[in-house]
């Protein structure tokens, strides 16, 4: 009751109060023929005439408790923009908040409005803030879940918003001023409109989730739990039309090929234009000429712990992530990423009458070819709202390179009934020319969940044809059948308990070779296991998973594999014996993950297992570990250390088959919200022996088509170091300045620093401006 007196005290009167405790969801802000400077500060004469939000109430990882701090929300409108404004009470201790880069505000406080502007209860625009005022925003939508009763939905934070937001840190914990402009969002083409509404606070003290709704863990929908905004009336959103022209320049060393020839630098200027145009509120039209990938940050690098699973990189090129998430189907059927390097494309989003459009084509670049034209791409997906929250929908992708072609084509549901049950299916059929020969495969999946707020489950079936392809899209393994039941039992500690929750989620997998299923055979992989999460006082997260795997080879894998021989004076190739089932296969994940604290946060997984080695078919122990921390010594600088490793053992004689290892640093020096410094040093090194027979210890031979003849395997080494060095200035998305250099290097010895030698490096510029009509 304080923070509200203190409210109405400072603006000078009785603003309508919605207590989202009291489920006073329906909003109706008023319309403000005014404007208001953006500084952090609510003093203009507006924000005296607002409507209140507040009434919060604690999500995670207890839901239906009156939150520990208390959070107002003051909403106005103009004619052309949304007014929001933040005071978020702190008496627990000192607010966290840095100067941080954009869309990394995970380990301050911050706040989420989330704005369903076409009132579907299924997709929201995040605006997130923390509370100096920098921005973290992105896109959330239902019908992505991937543990068995968890919410779905997750925040895709590559979109990116043109808003303004200014915070400051107060003695009662922050005050945040946000104005977001109708121009830059999109919603429904009628005169009066209904928006969906929610505020989200992060208090990273406690490490609690709190929401201005009730929302309810037992609900298959987060966002269907959201409020409203009524009455918005003669709102002013004029031409929307975005150019964005962008430079960029590149200088690209390698050594000579003479002895003291010196380096040679190949440059190569660029040029680029993305353009946005607003056609009606509810659609957009993006085009692109040679657009720029703007991955000034390099891809995470990865451990491959299975060779059988390709590697998913995110999307990072600005073109491609306007409407991204509206491309989204149930098996990741369109990947835009498979898209190359473009020399062109027309994208086509939005929704109209309950219906989501999603249209991309694009030409790719020669080298990207197998025949060396251009290949076309043409990626549709389309979604259909059914009722309150379930939908239908098509995808169809279409890759032409000369005479060769992939075109899949397929249908999907999402159902959602008594609440907390959802139910997906998706079907469908690929057809691929190759070489003149034509092959067709036909995928199905199926999944059942209920998400509930002490038990919940979660059951698929997928099948994968050995000809489905999808060269538009990522699908990580084709030729399988498989299916997953896992049940989730979660227990809730009192308030204040050191144990706040108690998650234990046991499930079991079975995977079969696409024909034997249909044959009725035994499954090719078993794997059951049984995980405990506890969630403590605090934020802090411990998780424990033991598991127990069994399986089979399949004879397919190995049908180029030989063995070399040696019988007295005599060499030869014998074929090579596929090993039996193995069921020895056991491992237990370690998980312990901090707070996040003031300064500092960490994450620590540590993964023994008595594992496989697919390449020899052997059993090979491994051990795989990954560690990152997150310190913060001030509210500029940021340290972001990660260390990955993994490696395999023989177990027959304890010999080394494989190891990989990852070291990254990341040190940023944040000079003011536009501006930053920052170094990203990555060493890799990967060892690899040659093939072995597990049963005779003799070398593997590989059959090499082009010779004609079985080739022995050799071991592999690699250790690499990559140096990138980078000075952004970035005011608002679209209008940057990047400069940047970057070399790398390689040695013998893995982590000795002692005979580096320089392999390449580059110089690289880009400068854009986005012209907003």
């Amino acid at each position: 009751m304080i923070p509200l007196l203190l409210l109405a005290q400072s603006l000078g009167g009785d603003p309508a109060v919605y207590d989202g405790l009291k489920r006073q969801l329906d909003v109706h802000p008023p319309r403000i023929e005014a404007t208001a400077t953006v500084d952090g500060a609510l003093d203009e004469p507006a924000w005296g005439q607002v409507a209140l939000l507040t009434g919060f109430s604690q999500y995670q990882p207890v839901d239906g408790r009156p939150a520990e701090d208390s959070t107002q929300v003051l909403v106005w409108y103009s004619p052309n923009a949304m007014y929001f404004g933040i005071r978020g009470y702190e008496s627990h201790g000192a607010v966290h908040a840095t100067l941080a880069q954009r869309d990394h505000i995970e380990s301050d406080d911050y706040i989420q409005i989330m704005l369903d502007t076409f009132y579907d209860r299924r997709r929201v625009l995040v605006f997130g803030i923390n509370p100096l005022g920098v921005q973290s925003d992105g896109v959330r939508a239902e019908g992505q879940v991937s543990a068995p009763g968890a919410m779905p939905g997750q925040v895709d934070l590559n979109p990116d918003f043109v808003y303004e937001s200014k915070g400051r840190v107060t003695p009662f914990g922050f005050e945040i001023e946000v104005r977001i402009p109708f121009k830059s969002l999109r919603y429904q083409s009628v005169a009066v409109q209904t928006w969906g509404i929610n505020v989200l606070r992060r208090v990273q003290h406690s490490g609690y989730d709190n929401t201005w709704t009730p929302a309810r863990r037992a609900n298959a929908s987060f966002i269907s739990q959201e409020g409203t905004l009524s009455g918005l009336t003669e709102m002013k959103r004029g031409l929307v039309l975005e150019l964005n022209p962008f430079a960029t320049g590149r200088a690209d060393g390698l050594p000579g090929t003479t002895p003291g020839g010196g380096w040679h630098y190949d440059a190569s200027p660029d040029a680029g234009l993305n353009l946005r145009w607003g056609a009606t509120p509810n659609l957009t039209l993006d085009g692109t000429i040679n657009p720029d990938f703007s991955q000034v940050e390099g891809d995470v690098a990865q451990v491959a712990a299975d060779p059988r699973f390709a590697l998913f990189y995110p999307e990072k090129r600005p073109f491609f992530l306007e409407g991204l998430d509206q491309f989204s189907n149930p098996n990741r059927l369109i990947y835009t990423r498979q898209i190359v390097s473009p020399e062109g494309g027309l994208k086509l989003t939005g929704k109209v009458s309950g219906t989501n459009i999603a249209v991309i084509s694009a030409l790719d670049d020669t080298a990207a070819s197998f025949t060396g034209s251009h290949p076309l791409y043409n990626l549709f997906r389309v979604r259909r709202d059914v009722g309150r929250q379930s939908s239908v929908g098509v995808v169809y992708t279409d890759k032409i390179d000369g005479a060769n072609f992939n075109r899949v084509a397929a249908a999907d549901s999402r159902i959602i009934f008594r609440r907390m049950y959802y139910a997906e299916f998706q079907a469908g059929m690929s057809a691929t020319r190759s070489g003149g020969v034509t092959t067709r495969g036909p995928l199905a999946t199926a999944t059942v969940d209920r998400t509930g707020r002490k038990w919940g489950f979660h059951y698929t079936f997928l099948a994968f044809d050995p000809d489905f392809q999808a060269q538009s899209g990522f699908v990580s393994r084709t030729g399988i059948v498989q299916w997953g039941a896992a049940n989730r039992f979660t227990w809730y500690g009192r308030r204040g308990a050191v144990i706040e929750a108690l998650t234990t989620r046991p499930e079991l997998t079975g995977v079969w070779k696409y024909s034997d299923f249909l044959h009725g055979s035994s499954p090719l992989e078993t794997r059951s296991s049984v995980t405990a999460t506890f969630t403590l006082r605090g934020g802090w997260t411990l998780e424990a998973k033991p598991a127990w795997e069994s399986y089979a080879f399949d004879p397919a894998v190995y049908a180029a594999y030989g063995v070399r021989r040696v019988v007295g004076a005599t060499a030869d190739t014998v074929r090579y014996v596929v090993p039996g089932r193995v069921s020895g296969v056991y491992g237990s994940t370690l998980r312990l993950a901090t707070p996040r604290f003031r300064q500092f946060s960490a994450d620590v997984t540590v993964y023994p297992k008595r594992d496989i080695d697919f390449r020899e078919g052997a059993v090979a122990p491994s051990l795989s570990v990954n560690a990152t921390l997150d310190w913060r010594p001030n509210e500029k600088i940021r340290i972001s250390p990660l260390v990955s490793h993994l490696h395999r053992n023989r177990a027959r004689d304890g010999t080394r088959i494989e190891s990989q290892s990852v070291g990254r640093l990341k040190l940023e020096y944040q000079l003011s919200r536009p501006i930053f410094l920052r170094f990203v040093g990555q060493y890799t090194a990967q060892e690899r022996d040659a093939l072995r027979d597990p049963r005779t210890d003799e070398p593997i031979l590989l059959y090499s088509a082009g010779r004609g003849a079985y080739v022995a395997t050799t071991r592999q080494t690699t250790n690499s170091l990559r140096v990138d060095w980078l000075f952004s200035y970035q005011p608002n998305p679209g209008t940057v300045i990047f400069a940047g250099y970057g070399n790398s290097l390689t040695e013998p010895d893995a982590f000795s620093f002692s005979d580096l030698r320089r392999v390449s490096d580059g110089f690289f510029v880009k400068v854009s401006y986005l012209f907003r009509v």
